[in-house]
Order: structure tokens, then C-alpha cells, then sequence
């Protein structure tokens, strides 16, 4: 038996059904997730979301009204996030998708932990050490620019 997907046709390795009656965070960054992946944040319930459950992401000074069925796709451990709770006799949840840093080294060290990697394979140990300091612009060299959806005319 090997590993499977949670759900069909997703990228994601790990998922947090986060359940109750009013499912709100207060402002955070998901330092355990890969720094520049995307998180994928839908929200479920029967609330209005005009009045409840906005997301608000701080460095952009944004909030955003985020109604039951909308999904969003944010960098959770680049960016500060929260959002507000819903109204007395609302229901709030939501389901979030993510890929944690610990598990996207364990494949960049060939499946391994770094202890085991360096017991194993010193010279690709030290090779994968300096790696890191190019990693964070590696890994935003990802991300779109504006000029790039927009062009440059």
C-alpha cells in the first residue's frame, strides 16, 4: 500500500479540516510550511459574508469578503493572515491545503532526514548546505511578477 492523494487531481500532501461552530484565526504565519508554496484556504458554513468571516492579509493591507465556497491561494507562511468571526447562530469552517517545509526538504535530501543524509552522503550534505542560501530567491523566482501578467507595453 503506498501513499495516496487526499483527494483526487490535488498537489497538496497534507490538508486540515478545521471544524465547530465558528472557525476563525487570529493573525499568523504558517511557519511550518514551505515558504513560497501556495496554501489553499477554502471556507465552508452558512454565514453572511458580508458581515463575518473576511480574510485579511496584513502587509497588503487588504480584507477581503470571503464567502462559503471561495478558495484562495496564499503564500500562509510568507504573509501575516487572520480572519474575523462570523455572527451569533452563524456556522464557519474551513478545509486548508498546504505542503510543509520539513517534508520538501525530506525530498530535496534524497527521502531522508539531514541527519541521515549527512551520515550517509557527506559530500551531498555539504553540497545541499550551500544550496540554502540561494534558496528563498530560488523559490521566489516562482511567483509571477506583475509584469508578467500585465506585460510589459
Amino acid at each position: 500500500m503506498g501513499l495516496r492523494p487526499n483527494f483526487d487531481c490535488s498537489i497538496f500532501p497534507c490538508v486540515a479540516f478545521n471544524f465547530g461552530r465558528n472557525v476563525w484565526t487570529w493573525l499568523h504565519q504558517d511557519l511550518m510550511n514551505l515558504a513560497w508554496f501556495w496554501c489553499i484556504i477554502t471556507a465552508l458554513g452558512d454565514f453572511d459574508a458580508e458581515h463575518g468571516g473576511h480574510l485579511i492579509m496584513w502587509e497588503a493591507k487588504l480584507v477581503v469578503e470571503f464567502p462559503h465556497g471561495a478558495s484562495i491561494a496564499i503564500p500562509s507562511a510568507t504573509f501575516t493572515h487572520s480572519n474575523i468571526p462570523v455572527r451569533e447562530g452563524e456556522r464557519r469552517t474551513s478545509v486548508t491545503q498546504f505542503l510543509p517545509g520539513g517534508l520538501a526538504r525530506w525530498v530535496d535530501n534524497g527521502c531522508r532526514t539531514e541527519k541521515e543524509m549527512k551520515a550517509e552522503d557527506k559530500r551531498a550534505f555539504e553540497e545541499m548546505q550551500k544550496k540554502k542560501a540561494g534558496r528563498w530567491a530560488w523559490g521566489m523566482s516562482f511567483w509571477s511578477k506583475l509584469s508578467d501578467i500585465v506585460g510589459t507595453e
